[in-house]
């Protein structure tokens, strides 16, 4: 029964089955993508779409694609018209969470207000600040931006809808205002934002049970109930193995085309939009977390067959892309063609030749 969930979350993820237009689409369906690692972020869009690396740079310095604080206190990819309704509604929660850090680091409402009005000011008439010129507008006003008290500051603008991402400028990335950035952004009352939000996570990432759910979107277990209430017909219910899942309607019958492999970014959705990731573990294989770069199941992680197998890694290579691979059990033949196959995607995604290399678990 775990399989089934776990293929039809890639065919819901798009992971398999028709691929998304555009990255722009993707990020719509999925209501907001976790890229606190851009560069997998982006990976995370390119295997839904089909979009390179170089592509999606392009998207984001465009504004097409946004990253901003939302859902959980991390860097998320939004669609532009979809950023003031999930601020309005995640935000305040975010906000009350680290209420506590906040006064750790001595940022009372004086100290917030005289920042946020500092950094409006710092922006406007489409100025683009790095964090660290960000850092210079509060010394500027006589705030210290020291140690952990700039990241939050510009985490509270964020939350608060008043900047967002802008344009990198090389590899950096730089701050903007959000009125400015953004020509359209659509507004809801509570009732409306939670069944959107809740009609859009059940639909791309079910099955998915209610705490999956609250543990994506930092919403309550009432605001849930209250969600899928209100999606109505848009959502089926299924039971089991005594849990009750949630899934968009419709997509109630387990693909076919399951059995390939995927090489996964770091907090790819798969593996991070889940707080029980039973469905992706086979119980009978070893579980072998010090393959993993992060020591979890959420760092880069190799899948085959819609569960996860092993982990890999981008090393330094003078000639393209190297790509190391360990996997916590042996593979068939079959299964080495399919990440073999997975590696040349990877390669299509950054234009780049791939050399993937099989290492040896210690």
């Amino acid at each position: 029964m775990a399989g089934q969930i776990a293929a039809r979350r890639l065919s819901a993820q798009r992971l398999i089955g028709e691929p998304f237009r555009s990255p722009v689409d993707a990020v719509r369906w999925m209501g907001a993508v976790q890229s606190q690692d851009y560069t997998g972020g982006k990976w995370a869009l390119g295997l839904r779409s089909g979009a390179t690396a170089a592509a999606l740079d392009r998207l984001f310095d465009d504004g097409a694609i946004l990253r901003t604080h939302v859902l959980r206190p991390t860097w998320h990819f939004v669609v532009p018209e979809d950023v003031r309704w999930l601020l309005d509604l995640t935000g305040p929660r975010i906000r009350a969470g680290v209420a506590g850090r906040y006064r750790d680091l001595e940022l009372d409402d004086r100290v917030v207000t005289r920042a946020l009005a500092a950094f409006a000011a710092a922006l406007r008439d489409g100025r683009h600040l790095t964090r660290v010129e960000l850092g210079e507008v509060l010394r500027a006003a006589r705030i210290s931006p020291a140690g952990q008290r700039l990241p939050h500051l510009i985490m509270r603008a964020e939350l608060e809808g008043l900047i967002v991402s802008g344009p990198r400028r090389g590899k950096q990335f730089t701050y903007a205002l959000l009125e400015e950035r953004v020509s359209k952004a659509r507004t809801m009352d509570r009732k409306e934002a939670v069944a959107e939000l809740t009609s859009r996570y059940f639909r791309s990432h079910g099955p998915a049970q209610i705490p999956d759910f609250t543990w994506w979107s930092g919403l309550t277990m009432a605001d849930a109930r209250v969600g899928i209430e209100l999606a109505g017909d848009a959502l089926e219910h299924e039971g089991f193995d005594g849990k009750d899942y949630w899934f968009g309607a419709g997509s109630s019958r387990a693909p076919r085309a399951a059995a390939g492999a995927h090489l996964l970014p770091n907090f790819d959705e798969y593996t991070v939009g889940y707080r029980d990731r039973s469905a992706i573990i086979d119980a009978g294989r070893p579980i072998r977390l010090e393959i993993f770069s992060l020591s979890s199941l959420l760092s880069s992680s190799v899948i085959v067959a819609a569960i996860v197998r092993g982990a890999w890694r981008r090393v330094p290579s003078k000639t393209g892309v190297r790509i190391e691979v360990r996997v916590m059990d042996r593979l068939t033949a079959g299964e080495v063609a399919a990440v073999e196959t997975a590696g040349r995607q990877l390669g299509r995604h950054l234009e780049e030749p791939v050399e993937l290399v099989w290492i040896e678990a210690a």
